[in-house]
């Protein structure tokens, strides 16, 4: 069991026996009294996101979670495939489990399958993906000087800003936590 007021971004938790994932979350304190936890929670098996209060000092239960290493394959329509490396079981999640994560898969990539009670429920990239771009505008000399960035398709489908001097076919590194661009791979 957990305290709701030691409940951070990303967490899994448990509530009437359904597993949530921790979207965000605001303290409110009053003059008087105990303060109240504001929650967003993602239900890991449909998707949709519930508002949730708690007051303070409440428990909840802590998901437990388990991690095995595995790699992408493929996709076909609604499914996602992935192996897992000890194994060699494949597994098949939905576009739901899988989220906006499927923005920074590419073929052969290794990831981390996210277990719940020996079922494949969600999937944890690796902090920096390297991902190839499609389509930027091309840069003119001078861009540099007012800082900032262009816009830029990556052959995921993911659009990002980077800096002007970034061209297309180049690859480049991506952050999957904030979706910003890092460096050039």
């Amino acid at each position: 069991m957990i305290e709701v007021g030691d409940l951070k971004k990303g967490m899994c938790i448990v509530v009437d026996n359904v597993i949530y994932r921790v979207v965000d979350f605001n303290k409110h304190f009053t003059a008087r009294g105990s303060g109240l936890i504001r929650t967003k929670l993602k239900d890991l098996k449909t998707g949709l996101v519930r508002d949730m209060n708690f007051n303070s000092g409440e428990k909840v239960e802590e998901a437990d979670l388990s991690f095995r290493s595995a790699q992408y394959l493929y996709t076909d329509g609604d499914h996602y495939h992935f192996m897992v490396l000890d194994t060699y079981e494949q597994y098949a999640l939905t576009e739901n489990e899988v989220g906006d994560a499927r923005l920074y898969l590419t073929e052969s990539m290794e990831l981390n399958l996210v277990f719940f009670e020996d079922k494949p429920i969600s999937i944890q990239l690796p902090n920096v993906v390297t991902l190839k771009v499609v389509k930027t505008e091309p840069s003119f000399k001078g861009d540099t000087v007012s800082g900032g960035g262009k816009p830029a398709l990556l052959e995921t489908g993911l659009k990002i800003t980077v800096p002007y001097f970034v061209q297309p076919d180049e690859y480049i590194r991506v952050d999957t936590r904030t979706g910003e661009y890092v460096e050039r791979a």
